[in-house]
């Protein structure tokens, strides 16, 4: 990884950007400081490389708004998502708009450094998309049957009593499957389980 790989933060908190500069800064990596997405949109086109953090709730354009408007443009920056307000639907609403992470505040430094660093990793196996994807499948390869349902589920953001009434199993059970899944696809937390389903197609 390069020494100096860029940070871009989008925050419309100054203390919570300079507290983020100051820990990029730390890390070895460079940070690039903006108040807004429109801001940030601005330098745009001058940015080659590296990955987005930015806030989910800001004034003018969201996060969300962000992400899908570096879709709609073709830019595959990796972006990861802040928010003070962190919930399973708005967080399958970040990883199907194309989000690669995302962390509830207050979290701490090693959590967004190591997503920050996971951004940067899959920005290069992005590079070949097959790969993701087989890489994903073979991921989901050992899920039984009623493992696959439940992972159907959690990508739809439904809470475990939904999952266990759709499935006519108990919310127990529902447990269970969901730290099979965790286990069985080495996914880390919730985002990354959603990342691996996406990417195999589910």
């Amino acid at each position: 990884m390069p020494a100096k790989l860029t940070v871009h933060v989008i925050d419309d908190d100054e203390a919570m950007r300079d507290s983020l500069a100051f820990l990029l800064d730390v890390q070895g990596l460079k940070p690039r400081l903006y108040d807004s997405a429109a801001a940030f949109l601005k330098v745009l086109p001058e940015v080659t490389q590296g990955c987005v953090v930015t806030d989910i709730r800001m004034p003018g354009m969201t996060g969300l708004e962000l992400v899908a408007k570096l879709k709609e443009d073709g830019v595959r920056l990796p972006v990861i998502v802040m928010t003070g307000h962190g919930d399973v639907p708005l967080a399958v609403e970040a990883m199907k708009a194309g989000v690669f992470d995302f962390i509830e505040k207050p979290f701490s430094d090693d959590a967004l450094i190591g997503a920050v660093r996971a951004a940067i990793a899959h920005q290069e196996e992005a590079k070949t998309p097959d790969r993701a994807r087989l890489d994903a499948e073979r991921k989901l390869a050992d899920l039984s049957p009623r493992e696959r349902d439940v992972l159907v589920g959690v990508v739809a953001g439904k809470a475990n009593k939904v999952i266990a009434y759709d499935l006519d199993i108990s919310p127990r059970t529902v447990e269970i499957y969901r730290a099979n899944l965790m286990s069985k696809t080495g996914a880390r937390n919730m985002s990354e389980l959603m990342r691996i389903a996406l990417a195999a197609g589910l």
